[in-house]
C-alpha cells in the first residue's frame, strides 16, 4: 500500500540551482554564496538579480535592472482606491494579498513566456515596494503616496514608509531583504510553484504565496516571537515565564526549532547583531534582554534534541527598533521573500514545467447504495 508524507517532509518537487541549505551543518548560500556574506558586503538589487538570472550583475546590467524597478515605484489608481477604503484594521498581509489579487485581474492577455517573465520582474519589485510601503502608510494613519526612487531599494522603501533614516537602519533593511529572500521551498514558494505550474500569472502566483504566508507557523513566527517577549514584559519575568509556559504548560517556544536546520539558523547572525545595533531606547533594550534571555534557556532545553534558536527570533526585534509596527512583521517578510519566489517560478516553469496535481489516498468508506 503506498504510504504519504505528512505536511510533504522529504518530498521533492523540483531540482534547484537556487539555495543551498544543509541543516546539520546550519549552511545557506545562494547560487553558491554565503548568505551572511550576501547580507553583509552586497545589496537587494544585486542578490536579486544574481537569484533570477544565474550571475551578479556588472555596473551596466545593475543599472538597467534598477531603472526598471524604479520605473514601476507608482501605483495604479485603482489599488490606491482599494487601499482607501479597506477596513481600519484590515490585516496588513490580507491587504497585500488582496492587491496583489487586484494587480492580477489586469493581467488579461498574460501569456507564458521567458523572455515576458524576466523583463515583468522589476515591474513586480517596483509595485510591491510601493504596495508594502502604502499598507505602511495607511496603518499608521497617513496618506497614499508615490515613493521617491534614492539610491538604493532598501533606502527607497524606508524613505516610502517613514521619510526618514539612518544609514544603519538602511543597511539593516538590505540585509533583512537579504536574509529573508529565499528559502528553497517553503509553504509560501510551494503555493507560488502550484498555482505558477498551471501557467498562471505571476501576480496571482504571489498572491497565493502570501494566502500561505499568514499562518503563524510560516511567516508569522516573528511577530508570534515578539509578543512573546512582550508578553514575558521585563528580563526577571523570563525563567519564571518559561517554566510555567515552556517546561510546565508545555506550549511552543515560538522562534525556535525548524522544519530544516538541527542547529542553529545560519541567517541568525546577522539578525542578531542588528537587533543589539539597533536597539537603542529603553524599550527596546528591555526586549533584546528578555529575548537573549529565553535564548540561552530554550537552548539549554532544547539544544540537546536538535531544536536551536531560528532567524525569526530576532528579525522581529530589527523590524520594531526600524520603526514598523509589529502587525507589520509578516508583511515585511513577505517583501523579502518576493524575489526568491519569482525566482523559483522562472526555474520552474522554464526547465521543469509540469502540473503539480498530487494525489490522496482514500481510506472512507466502500460503496453504499443510495436509498430515498
Amino acid at each position: 500500500m503506498s504510504e504519504i508524507s505528512p505536511g510533504l517532509e522529504n518530498v521533492y518537487i523540483k531540482y534547484t540551482a537556487l539555495t543551498y541549505i544543509d541543516g546539520e551543518k546550519g549552511i545557506m548560500r545562494y547560487r553558491g554564496y554565503d548568505i551572511n556574506e550576501l547580507a553583509e558586503k552586497s545589496t537587494f538589487e544585486k542578490v536579486s538579480y544574481l537569484m533570477l538570472f544565474g550571475e551578479l550583475p556588472d555596473s551596466k546590467e545593475l543599472i538597467n535592472f534598477n531603472d526598471s524597478i524604479n520605473r514601476n515605484l507608482r501605483l495604479d489608481g485603482y489599488l490606491k482606491t482599494i487601499l482607501k477604503n479597506m477596513p481600519e484594521n484590515a490585516d496588513a498581509l490580507g491587504l497585500l494579498q488582496t492587491l496583489l489579487s487586484a494587480k492580477a485581474s489586469s493581467e488579461i492577455n498574460y501569456k507564458y513566456s521567458a523572455d515576458n517573465d524576466s523583463k515583468k520582474v522589476p515591474e513586480i519589485l517596483g509595485n510591491v515596494l510601493s504596495m508594502v510601503a502604502n499598507i505602511c502608510r495607511i496603518k499608521t494613519g497617513r496618506d497614499i503616496i508615490d515613493p521617491e526612487p534614492l539610491n538604493d531599494y532598501s533606502s527607497t522603501f524606508l524613505h516610502a514608509c517613514f521619510d526618514s533614516f539612518t544609514k544603519d537602519q538602511a543597511d539593516a533593511m538590505n540585509s533583512a531583504l537579504i536574509l529573508y529572500m529565499d528559502h528553497e521551498i517553503p509553504a509560501s514558494t510551494t503555493a507560488a510553484l502550484v498555482t505558477a505550474s498551471t501557467l498562471s500569472d505571476m501576480y496571482s502566483s504571489l498572491a497565493s504565496a502570501v494566502t500561505a504566508l499568514r499562518g503563524p507557523l510560516h511567516g508569522g513566527a516573528a511577530e508570534g516571537a515578539y509578543r512573546q517577549f512582550q508578553e514575558i514584559g521585563s528580563p526577571g519575568n523570563v525563567e519564571k515565564w518559561f517554566n510555567e509556559n515552556i517546561v510546565n504548560g508545555k506550549k511552543r517556544l515560538v522562534g525556535f526549532g525548524h522544519r530544516v536546520y538541527r542547529t542553529y539558523d545560519p541567517r541568525l547572525k546577522t539578525f542578531k547583531k542588528y537587533a543589539e545595533m539597533l536597539s537603542v531606547t529603553p524599550e527596546q533594550k528591555n526586549i533584546l534582554e528578555i529575548a537573549k534571555k529565553l535564548e540561552m534557556l530554550g537552548v539549554e532545553k532544547f539544544g540537546k534534541k536538535g531544536i536551536y534558536t531560528n532567524t525569526d527570533f530576532y528579525s522581529g526585534i530589527v523590524f520594531n527598533a526600524l520603526g514598523f509596527p509589529v502587525d507589520m512583521f509578516t508583511t515585511l517578510f513577505g517583501l523579502s521573500r518576493v524575489t526568491g519566489i519569482l525566482a523559483h517560478i522562472m526555474e520552474y516553469v522554464e526547465t521543469q514545467e509540469r502540473l503539480i496535481r498530487p494525489r490522496a489516498i482514500y481510506n472512507g468508506k466502500d460503496y453504499r447504495e443510495y436509498k430515498e
